[in-house]
């Protein structure tokens, strides 16, 4: 055994990971009911919320590789979800945009997302819960240098 490593239950990589599956748990059942991936969700959720834009932002803003993204994308499309366009200013470009479809999908998810988070302010509290998304935002900032 390694001294200076901390046991798992002390690891933060491994209490991100538990944490992302009980948090994740009523949401996976959710998406699967409403045929869409965990990460078709982030999707029309930062479309929903951003408005329309190009590929790029939208995979810094969904927290998935710029390739992934491209999948994903073709996906929502097939399924109208979401519509894509040329970039008028930059013909190369394409600018993304949720669909009404789209936001039907949203719509008829948004109570149980709710809940779910919801659930989880009940259990650590309001001002622990806030105090989480802070930190958790907070190792956002870190320089991966």
């Amino acid at each position: 055994m390694v001294k200076d490593l901390p046991r798992t239950s002390r690891s933060l990589p491994i209490a991100l990971l538990r944490a992302r599956e009980r948090v994740m748990g009523p949401i996976r059942t959710m998406l699967s009911d409403a045929g869409i991936t965990e990460q078709q969700w982030r999707v029309l959720r930062v479309l929903d919320e951003e408005g329309p834009q190009d590929p790029t932002r939208i995979s810094e803003q969904a927290c998935l590789l710029l390739p992934s993204l491209t999948r994903i994308l073709q996906k929502l499309e097939d399924k109208a979800l979401i519509t894509r366009r040329r970039n008028p200013e930059d013909k190369r470009k394409q600018i993304v945009e949720i669909s009404d479809a789209g936001r039907t999908v949203i719509e008829q998810n948004l109570d149980t997302s709710i809940v779910a988070a919801e659930r989880i302010r009940a259990h650590l509290g309001a001002q622990d819960y806030e105090r989480l998304l802070d930190l958790l935002n907070e190792l956002d900032t870190i320089d991966q240098k």
